[in-house]
């Protein structure tokens, strides 16, 4: 693959990653600044075990949103990658334990267990190729 094609599929495999992650991030902060309060996002949070989930739907937002701007700009990208594999991987290992689930569910819970595991491996590249050309890490890196 020549440079300018490769710096191209850098740039969209880093908007696809970034996409789940700013939706996911944007819906939960919709209803605190639509007055509904993060109370069911918190309720969730608290149903799976988090501590203080208050405090982690602020986490979550932070880290899904500012990940997702991150990783379109290409800025401080393998770190915000690094970063967002913990994420997935926590988030993960709390809500989508599809051996735990009744044969109803259990499908559903493999599915996203899954796509997490293959989002992470999505990371994983990133981590390891960088941002490429495209990015604000590539133009702060130019003399």
């Amino acid at each position: 693959m020549n440079p300018a094609a490769q710096s191209q599929a850098l740039l969209i495999g880093r908007l696809l990653l970034a996409a789940i992650f700013l939706v996911a991030g944007l819906r939960k902060l919709m209803p605190i600044v639509w007055g509904a309060g993060g109370a069911a996002t918190a309720g969730y949070f608290a149903k799976l075990g988090f501590p203080m989930p208050e405090v982690m739907v602020w986490v979550a937002i932070v880290i899904e949103i500012g990940g997702a701007l991150a990783l379109i700009a290409g800025w401080h990208a393998r770190p915000t990658a690094w970063l967002l594999i913990l994420f997935v991987a926590i988030a993960t290992a709390m809500a989508h334990r599809f051996w735990e689930f009744d044969a109803a569910q259990y499908n559903n819970q493999l599915n996203h267990f899954l796509k997490n595991v293959a989002i992470i491996g999505g990371l994983l590249y990133v981590a390891a190729m960088g941002p490429g050309s495209a990015s604000v890490d590539a133009k702060g890196a130019r003399p």
